[in-house]
């Protein structure tokens, strides 16, 4: 299992359109909840972030590599998750 990071800015539409999904998913497979999340606010934690490569946000990353950048479908949070379970998913960034 790898480690999730979600980098967003509050306040953004599309990163709460993300974590809205993100909640739906763990709720509706509560075995998810187990895979590592740190959602970091790139405001709060600006030299944190700064030390990554994306522009736009929400943008996910999963045992270090990025999977997802920009808008995300509840699709794309899926296979964010599937992807840091190790299971078949298909992402592109």
């Amino acid at each position: 299992m790898k480690e999730i990071q979600l980098f967003i800015l509050k306040g953004c539409p599309h990163c709460k359109l993300a974590l809205a999904y993100q909640q739906e998913l763990l709720a509706e497979r509560p075995q998810w909840r187990e895979v590592p999340l740190r959602i970091v606010d790139e405001r709060a934690e600006a030299d944190y972030a700064d030390s990554f490569d994306y522009y736009y946000v929400p943008c996910y990353y999963v045992g270090g590599e990025k999977v997802h950048e920009g808008h995300a479908e509840r699709a794309d949070v899926e296979a964010v998750f599937r992807a840091a379970l190790e299971e078949n998913a298909q992402i592109g960034v």
